[in-house]
């Protein structure tokens, strides 16, 4: 099983303030929280890809700055929000960059994320021609490709619809269920709330509450961070969120 990522009063001018998180492995992390509340920043500086103004971002207790970028990538798989992508080469051989870290294309394993992400049929299409959600999904295969310890996703789920959105939930808690740690970032909080094993909210750069969705994503949280008066429907695992 991977080990803990954590941040020890993790600080960045005015987008993330005295952040503590130990995040666990065989988890679905969800991230969520108004727009500007810091989400991309926690998830970035969680990745060793932003040099904090003060605290440590951490794996296995060893600070993210100290360890060799190429096995930062190997362990760390990161998928940022803009799905842009320097060459206009074929989805399988975006997908194949994720092996860089270890070496070189495992054409199994390339194939494998391809599959997983239901890419087969437009492995060979260049990938300016795919449309935004297809993008998405060829860049998630990229991460997936590289077998990291750990997936970092932000806001993966965007330009997906609803059967796509479902099945890479799927492919994630999958992957977690096998060891790996997830984190993503989500505006939705039903899925959140259905999918999360955790929930982090972040309030103005600051944690604002951490735990299970029931507890993270209470009404009374709701209200406090986001200014609205809303009311859960349904049973665990199916619920929706409407106006009160």
């Amino acid at each position: 099983m991977s080990a803990q990522l954590a941040m020890q009063h993790g600080t960045l001018g005015e987008r993330l303030t005295d952040a503590n998180v130990a995040l666990s492995p065989g988890q679905v992390t969800a991230i969520c929280g108004p727009n500007g509340a810091g989400k991309s920043t926690l998830l970035s500086a969680l990745a060793g890809l932003e040099h904090l103004d003060s605290g440590l971002a951490m794996l296995e207790g060893r600070a993210l700055a100290d360890l060799p970028p190429k096995e930062r990538a190997r362990r760390i798989g990161y998928l940022p929000q803009s799905g842009e992508v320097a060459w206009d080469i074929a989805v399988r051989s975006v997908v194949a960059l994720g092996r860089l870290p270890h070496g070189g294309a495992a054409d199994d394993v390339v194939n494998a994320a391809i599959t997983e992400l239901a890419l087969d049929d437009l492995a060979d299409r260049a990938i300016s021609t795919l449309s935004g959600g297809e993008r998405a999904r060829a860049l998630l295969a990229r991460v997936f490709a590289g077998e990291p310890e750990w997936i970092l996703a932000d806001e993966p789920l965007a330009a997906l619809d609803l059967a796509h959105q479902l099945s890479l939930l799927g492919s994630l808690k999958a992957r977690a269920a096998n060891g790996s740690g997830v984190v993503i970032v989500l505006h939705d909080l039903a899925l959140a709330m259905n999918h999360a094993d955790r929930v982090v909210v972040l309030d103005q750069g600051r944690i604002a509450a951490d735990g299970v969705p029931a507890d993270a994503l209470s009404v009374d949280i709701l209200r406090r961070v986001w200014n609205v008066d809303v009311r859960w429907l349904g049973q665990p695992g199916a619920q929706a969120l409407v106006l009160a």
